[in-house]
C-alpha cells in the first residue's frame, strides 16, 4: 500500500502494518488509520503517520525507554474493547512533543495497541502522577559556528 506523507513523500507499507484506532485520537476523532514509520533501525522514536491525511503525523516512543517505572493500568473492560486476551500483546506508546530543549511525553494519554489485531486506543489516565508533558530527555543545543577572530 502506498501512503502519501508531507514529511517523507510516498512510502510503501504492508497492509498488515496498518493500525486502526476505532475511536480516533484525542482531538482527531475522524482519523482512525495510521502506520508506524521507523526513521532508523535502532531508533527510540517513530512517526505515527495518518494513512488518510498526509500532513498528520505524531512522533511517538515507548515510554519504558525513558521512564522505567511507568505502567498503564488496563482494566478488564478495556482489554475487551482492545481485543486483548493477554497483557503481553499490548504495546504502549506516548506522543512526544518538544518544549524548549526538552522532549516530553504525554504519559496521561498513552496509546495502547493490540499487536495481534493492530487495533489501538488512546487512554486517558486519571492518575495525576503522570503529566501530559512529562520530561523524557534534554536535547543538546546546537553549537554556534566558530567566528573568525580579528587580528
Amino acid at each position: 500500500m502506498h501512503v502519501r506523507t508531507t514529511r517523507f513523500g510516498t512510502v510503501e507499507i504492508a497492509e498488515d502494518r496498518v493500525i486502526t484506532f476505532p475511536k480516533g485520537l484525542l482531538g482527531f476523532a475522524d482519523q482512525r488509520r495510521f502506520c508506524l514509520l521507523e526513521p532508523a533501525e535502532d531508533s527510540a522514536f517513530f512517526w505515527l503517520q495518518s494513512l488518510d491525511e498526509p500532513g498528520l503525523a505524531f512522533v511517538v516512543t515507548d515510554p519504558s525507554f525513558f521512564v522505567p517505572d511507568y505502567s498503564v493500568p488496563i482494566r478488564q473492560e478495556q482489554m475487551g474493547e482492545l481485543g486483548l486476551s493477554r497483557l503481553e500483546d499490548a504495546q504502549v506508546f506516548v506522543i512526544v512533543n518538544k518544549v524548549e530543549q526538552t522532549l516530553t511525553g504525554n504519559l496521561q494519554g498513552p496509546l495502547v495497541i493490540n499487536t495481534v489485531t493492530r487495533s489501538g486506543e488512546q487512554l486517558v489516565l486519571a492518575e495525576k502522577r503522570w503529566q501530559m508533558r512529562h520530561p523524557l530527555v534534554t536535547v543538546a543545543k546546537p553549537h554556534a559556528a566558530p567566528r573568525a577572530m580579528s587580528a
